[in-house]
């Protein structure tokens, strides 16, 4: 089983930024991806970002390309999503999800979830 807790959920207005983190605990040697996701009331849950582990190859959900950045620190288990020219529709909540399938958009492992909320 792997932990996983996010940070740095809040409101800030359109044009800002804000950075979440994910910190994994539990088997995480056996992890080989995590990922962003986000879910806004009435929709399904959409693919943000992800990271390998090992590599470091980098995947993005097509309406945050240019915008946010993901990035990890293996010696913290530790990925960030860094959001920049955040936009209303950027409301939802975030979750980080871990996998150990070599599929970066499949995952096994969710965190609870951290709500970003964008103002106009």
């Amino acid at each position: 089983q792997v932990q996983l807790v996010e940070s740095g959920g809040g409101l800030v207005q359109a044009g800002g930024s804000l950075r979440l983190s994910c910190v994994a605990s539990g088997r995480t040697f056996n992890s080989y991806a995590m990922g962003w996701f986000r879910q806004a009331p009435g929709k399904e849950r959409e693919f943000v970002a992800a990271i390998t582990w090992s590599t470091g190859n980098i995947y993005y959900g097509d309406s945050v390309k240019g915008r946010f950045t993901i990035s990890r620190d293996r010696a913290a288990n530790t990925v960030y999503l860094q959001m920049n020219s955040l936009k209303p529709e950027d409301t939802a909540v975030y979750y980080c999800a871990d996998t150990p399938v070599r599929n970066p958009y499949k995952y096994d492992y969710w965190g609870q979830g951290t709500q970003v909320t964008v103002s106009s």
